[in-house]
């Protein structure tokens, strides 16, 4: 049930980040859906990999690689989705990533305090 409601919360972020970019554009409700879900597996499987990879790079950037690889990680879904879900360059996506990452803070901190 968790993964399930993690998957509807990152639609839903991925659809308040489409509205406030104008190069981040998702077709409709489904295709943020299935974004999210691809964007989980994805997470699952290919972002530790790069993050066991770049670890030297993202250890000197104090961590701030890491918006680089969830950049590049939503542009391997816009790219997989083709033109359900565009993203006009990579400037958009490291911003995205940002939008994104601190909608999921906030959403963490309101909805489950204890595991924040």
């Amino acid at each position: 049930m968790g993964c399930l409601v993690n998957i509807v919360i990152n639609a839903v972020v991925l659809i308040v980040t489409g509205l406030i970019f104008t190069g981040f554009e998702l077709e409709n409700v489904w295709a943020a859906l299935i974004a999210a879900v691809l964007l989980s597996i994805v997470n699952m499987i290919v972002r530790p990999i790069l993050v066991v990879l770049t670890l030297p790079v993202t250890v000197l950037t104090l961590g701030i690689f890491l918006f680089v690889i969830n950049a590049a990680m939503l542009m391997l879904i816009a790219w997989i989705m083709g033109g359900a879900f565009v993203i006009d360059g990579f400037g958009t996506a490291i911003l995205a990533a940002v939008v994104m990452a601190i909608l999921n803070a906030i959403i963490n901190v309101v909805f489950n305090p204890a595991r924040a």
